[in-house]
């Protein structure tokens, strides 16, 4: 297969780099298991399958080839690879950018692992298990209708229906074989420290505890900015990369650094990896969101990241930049990516071109002791796999109570494990400020209290909140059926409060039928024509500005998908309404000294 017939040839991973790599996607022989009886018969030990897929797209969508939306819960792919004689002596790993849900791998027929976790990605060294000449990968995917399985919006009954999406079942996302060195980097960790100007890197080793030296480049384009030389005898070494008077990294100057890694022995070069990071800071202050210390009014749309042809999986690595470059187009600033671990190359998008980033987890809809287990097991590596990322701002580990939905309820197991999702991610990152229940319901320890108000006017959003915006309290019930804004007990304690769902106008989808429209339709603004829809959201938008306690907001939602109607773009991305008005009402969003309610005045 040709390079140019391959989807998605890009390198998966810009913030880890090396050169010696090959992108496995396109075309690999699939099959249904119906009956679950691939491994019983042993499906894994080289024969063919009947049908043919391209990869990384899954099978319910069209870019796939196959395009069947029936739920199938068991799944299974294969393909040939060629053993190239320069691997020879070296470790040759596997990798999946993200399978849906639950995957076992053989080589050759020998079982190399396993993964449970939609989003998240994982490798096996298989260079074991390789042959000269032809070896033979299987996969077998799990992906079940499971209420406690994280799933983000894919539907539970594989339809869309209501807020939800098709699933998208199996791989869809990269894979990839990387040569590598027997002793190698494993992994960095960089963490910006504007006020010392420096980054603090952390260099973990695959390797075992003996004499290495870690050398680091920090780079401005071709000029080396500052570099350091470390000794050490075990596995993993923090080091300080200098950079006086930094270039910082915001939505306005994007700039970034490169990173050069060098793990030697003896004076020999034994890897190398290249990487890169933005100098900036994170911070809340006075009920305000601080970038680099100064006050910035988070203006966000979310951002389901589906598409027409793939669903969850981007039909290219421009699509994927596409989707930055026109939300900063239209004025936002940042980009609440919802209920979706998205690609790398996203994320690397908006590191490049400046776009800020809530990161939040895929939840389930149903809660048991056994779920908090997995969702925790999946998020503490999403949160690993981000962590470099100067756009990501934000924690979100949970949204509307999904997956706990009785935490209003008195439920303390709920209640707790709400907390500690806050505790495990700031102990995984302490310098981004974390949201432990995007929307309502939050607990004691949330870090921002957001709120999602559909109210459909300025007007009535100004009157809905005139006693807060006067000093008042925060309005103790949400926008939606009931919801209390604070659970079982816990009070606002003076944080930033932003509208983190908003507008959600509509143009009445004329091409479904009524039963067909989302379940929200009567409950958004609902618009005619984009003359209307540019109105309302004008109007929308000035009345949010007006509420000086309000230090952001995001607007629902970037583009349609499937029966959701309200996006600013259409499903496949062509504007509704004029680039330029959008960003010129944006734009006219000042920051506002922040007023906060009067539980802050009174802590």
């Amino acid at each position: 297969m040709s390079l140019r017939s391959i989807p998605r040839p890009e390198y998966p991973r810009p913030q880890f780099v090396r050169p010696h790599w090959q992108n496995l996607n396109g075309a690999w022989e699939f099959a249904f298991d119906g009956g679950d009886v691939g491994l019983g018969d042993g499906w894994f030990d080289g024969r063919s399958l009947p049908r043919e897929i391209i990869v990384p797209f899954p099978y319910q969508s069209e870019a796939s080839g196959i395009n069947e939306k029936d739920i199938h819960e068991v799944i299974w792919y294969a393909r040939t690879v060629e053993f190239k004689p320069e691997w020879r002596g070296m470790d040759i790993l596997l990798h999946f950018g993200a399978v849906d849900y639950a995957s076992t791998v053989w080589v050759n027929g020998k079982l190399v692992g396993g993964n449970r976790g939609g989003h998240v990605p994982f490798s096996f060294d298989i260079g074991p298990y390789l042959n000269e000449g032809d070896n033979r990968i299987v996969v077998r995917v799990e992906d079940r209708q499971d209420l406690t399985q994280p799933r983000g919006k894919q539907a539970w009954n594989g339809m869309p229906h209501g807020i939800d999406y098709f699933c998208t079942s199996g791989i869809w996302q990269t894979v990839w074989l990387e040569a590598v060195p027997q002793c190698r980097v494993e992994s960095l960790r960089i963490t910006p420290d504007l006020e010392d100007e420096l980054f603090r890197v952390r260099v973990y080793l695959h390797a075992p505890a003996s004499n290495w030296t870690i050398e680091l480049d920090l780079m401005d384009g071709d000029e080396v900015v500052s570099s350091v030389r470390k000794e050490t005898s075990n596995a993993a070494a923090q080091v300080k990369l200098r950079a006086e008077n930094p270039k910082l990294w915001s939505p306005e100057t994007p700039n970034l650094y490169d990173i050069v890694v060098r793990l030697k022995q003896n004076g020999e070069v034994i890897d190398e990896v290249r990487s890169y990071a933005g100098m900036r800071s994170v911070e809340l202050r006075n009920g305000e969101f601080l970038l680099n210390g100064k006050p910035i009014y988070m203006k966000m749309v979310l951002d389901q990241g589906y598409w027409p042809e793939g669903f969850l999986t981007a039909p290219t690595d421009e699509a994927l930049r596409y989707d930055v470059e026109i939300t900063k187009a239209m004025g936002f600033n940042g980009s609440r990516k919802h209920q979706k671990v998205e690609d790398p190359r996203w994320l690397y998008w908006c590191d490049k071109l400046g776009l800020l980033v809530w990161g939040e987890m895929a939840n389930a809809r149903a809660w048991s002791p056994e779920a908090e287990e997995t969702f925790l097991a999946e998020w503490r590596r999403v949160v690993q796999r981000d962590y470099n990322h100067p756009s990501l701002v934000t924690w979100v580990p949970l949204n509307e109570s999904w997956g706990v939905p009785e935490i209003a309820k008195g439920h303390a197991a709920q209640y707790a494990f709400v907390e500690r999702a806050v505790s495990l991610t700031r102990f995984l990152d302490p310098y981004r400020p974390v949201i432990d229940n995007d929307g309502w319901e939050h607990t004691d320890v949330t870090d921002i209290c957001t709120i999602h108000d559909y109210t459909a006017t300025g007007a009535e959003m100004m009157e809905k909140y005139q006693e807060t915006a006067k000093g008042g309290p925060l309005p103790e019930l949400s926008w939606w059926d009931g919801k209390v804004t604070f659970a079982d007990g816990a009070v606002y304690r003076g944080q930033p409060v932003m509208l983190t769902e908003v507008g959600g106008f509509l143009i009445k989808p004329y091409w479904l039928p009524k039963d067909q429209w989302d379940v929200l339709y009567n409950s958004y603004g609902s618009v005619s024509d984009p003359a209307e829809l540019l109105a309302k959201y004008q109007e929308l938008m000035h009345g949010i500005a007006s509420l000086h306690f309000v230090s952001g907001f995001c607007y629902t939602q970037l583009t349609d998908v499937e029966q959701e109607a309200n996006g600013l773009l259409t499903y496949d991305r062509k504007p509704k309404l004029p680039i330029d008005e959008i960003r010129r009402i944006n734009e006219s969003l000042r920051l506002h000294p922040v007023a906060a309610p009067a539980e802050l005045l009174a802590s």
